[in-house]
């Protein structure tokens, strides 16, 4: 019996599904342990320590409402289609007549053979499209297909998708840090019998995985801000392999520029300003500007 691989890959959008549900539900227990159960009772403690349970209440709340904004932005933003009969603008200027006025270089291929055609969406291929057999579309910047976000990553969504990465990293290395004295006295506390078995259990657990979320988000960012500093997707790092320079590696500064705009009041916010949609054609996901001939 064959094995049908595009249909096991369709199932993964079911498990996206629970994914959603699982980040709900970390999400809910991390606030009742870390919000309701250890930091608001010493809100009346007075001194230092209400001034601190204050600053991590607050601090708890404002990462979780970015990390949510982010996450919401990253769900529900398409990453970024291929317009129906597509063509390379070199061949839309062609038809359009000659452009005579100044323009960055584009990628863009100089003759037929360099065209690329999806066979699956019968339709032609921008510069760094790929196929999702999951989503079973072709995605602009394709960098790769999250069951966390039920999503694919791509050129119109990989912001959001960094800054979930950054705010949830955040939000769980805080977790860990005001949890750490809680499980340090975990067993003391459970010989004692001060709290509840229940409350106790919620408190290891939430430290154990939030441990565990922070050091693999950790590995991530890493990972993506060394792809982001030479403009490459993590398609695209197996492409590149043997190459002298990355065509698409214009500095570190227009490389991050293309992923999170230019503005930098809107950096750290899952938003794009108008000037930037409108003077960075990477952002959109069909043309990106590269280096020379004898640059790469």
């Amino acid at each position: 019996m064959d094995l049908n691989c595009f249909k096991l890959c369709s199932g993964l959008k079911f498990l996206g599904y629970f994914m959603l549900l699982l980040v709900a539900g970390i999400i809910s227990v991390s606030y009742y342990v870390v919000v309701i159960l250890t930091w608001s009772p010493r809100l009346s403690h007075g001194g230092f320590t209400s001034f601190l349970s204050i600053v991590i209440i607050l601090l708890f709340h404002l990462l979780l409402v970015m990390l949510t904004w982010s996450y919401i932005m990253v769900v529900f933003n398409d990453p970024g289609s291929v317009p129906e009969n597509w063509k390379p603008p070199s061949q839309e200027n062609l038809e359009a007549g000659p452009d005579t006025s100044a323009s960055t270089s584009l990628d863009v291929p100089e003759n037929g053979q360099a065209l690329r055609y999806c066979h699956y969406c019968r339709n032609g291929k921008p510069p760094r499209c790929h196929h999702c057999s999951v989503c079973q579309r072709c995605v602009l910047k394709m960098d790769h297909h999250c069951v966390w976000v039920v999503n694919c990553v791509g050129a119109r969504n990989y912001k959001f998708f960094l800054l979930f990465l950054l705010y949830t990293f955040l939000e769980t290395t805080l977790d860990t840090i005001v949890l750490l004295p809680s499980f340090m006295k975990f067993f003391k506390e459970a010989t004692g019998h001060s709290n509840s078995a229940s409350d106790l259990a919620l408190t290891f657990l939430t430290f154990v995985l939030n441990v565990a979320f922070a050091l693999s988000l950790l590995c991530f960012i890493v990972m993506h801000a060394s792809l982001i500093s030479t403009n490459t997707t993590s398609v695209e790092v197996y492409e590149k392999k043997g190459v002298v320079r990355w065509k698409y590696d214009m500095g570190r500064k227009k490389n991050f520029e293309q992923v999170f705009g230019a503005r930098k009041a809107l950096w750290l916010f899952p938003l794009f300003s108008k000037e930037d949609l409108e003077n960075i054609p990477a952002l959109h996901g069909l043309s990106f500007p590269t280096c020379s001939d004898d640059e790469s």
